[in-house]
């Protein structure tokens, strides 16, 4: 019967997935952030897997609102559907770059009490989206929706976010791909790694918007398959340059080849990837990329 339970709510999940697909067509409404999850979910539904999903599928919705004076605010909302949804709450973070983090905090929690007191057992992320933008604009500071934000208050704004991605990718050897990780992630001011090859490891960290400017830009480009496998956030209390700096484990972006081996010379070593990550401090990511203990 858990089984049975597990695959109605699955099959709940797919269909919302495909409802909302079919109404928000374009990426930049709708995109599943995480494929591979998706993926697992479906081969669990169809019986090709008797393995519970490990990961939560995740997807943004953005949304854009009119606020009284006639000018738009974009706000983000990112879900992640617990296996068990709909019998659980999802988890959504809306997040705008007009937001304080005490407001956005706030606007976050009455969110869930709307879907608490309403939504107990049924699918919710288009009443939550609904929910969105109908009050969202509200929990906007009065004075910041008044006049249009210059770029430098945008930026202001939003420095208060370091993030970290860490990107799988099943392989990567085209030199103009691999020249694109490089010169964006330094037109961005984002530091970590890329390792091509199979698969391919790409690392970036800096401030929360240029790392999801260089996501959006990086899985635009043809993949057999791309996608984040672990992200981290660090909200910074004045999140200055200096914040920022201390918080970077790489100084630069680089490429990494590790003593490749194989017939075309693309197979890295992981036992050094491994090696090269401990001395970082993020041994525990290669558990989240090959799923073994790293040695």
């Amino acid at each position: 019967t858990t089984k049975m339970a597990n695959q109605d709510a699955a099959e709940v999940q797919i269909s919302e997935l495909d409802l909302l697909s079919s109404m928000f067509p374009y990426e930049e409404e709708f995109a599943v952030t995480d494929q591979l999850a998706l993926v697992e979910l479906k081969h669990y539904v169809e019986n090709e897997s008797a393995e519970v999903p490990s990961s939560k599928v995740q997807f943004i919705l953005n949304i854009k609102t009119e606020v009284p004076n006639a000018s738009t605010v974009e706000f983000s909302m990112s879900c992640a559907l617990p296996f068990k949804y709909p019998t659980v709450l999802p988890e959504i973070t809306v997040r705008s770059s007009l937001l304080s983090r005490s407001q956005q905090i706030l606007l976050n929690s009455d969110l869930k009490t709307y879907l608490m007191q309403n939504f107990s057992g049924e699918p919710c992320i288009l009443s939550a989206r609904e929910w969105v933008k109908d009050h969202a604009a509200a929990y906007i500071d009065k004075g910041l929706s008044s006049f249009s934000m210059t770029a430098s208050d945008a930026t202001k704004s939003e420095v208060t976010t370091f993030t970290r991605l860490w990107i799988y990718s099943h392989h990567i050897y085209n030199k103009q791909k691999r020249k694109n990780i490089i010169d964006w992630a330094k037109e961005l001011c984002l530091s970590g790694f890329c390792m091509p090859g199979k698969p391919g490891v790409v690392c970036v960290e800096g401030l929360q918007s240029s790392c999801e400017e260089f996501w959006s830009r990086i899985r635009r480009l043809t993949w057999k398959r791309i996608l984040i496998r672990h992200r981290e956030d660090v909200s910074l209390e004045g999140g200055g340059h200096a914040e920022i700096q201390k918080q970077r484990k790489f100084p630069t972006l680089e490429e990494k080849c590790f003593d490749a081996h194989g017939a075309r010379g693309n197979h890295m070593d992981l036992g050094q990837l491994y090696n090269f990550l401990e001395e970082k401090g993020c041994a525990d990511i290669f558990q989240m990329y090959f799923g073994v203990e790293g040695h």
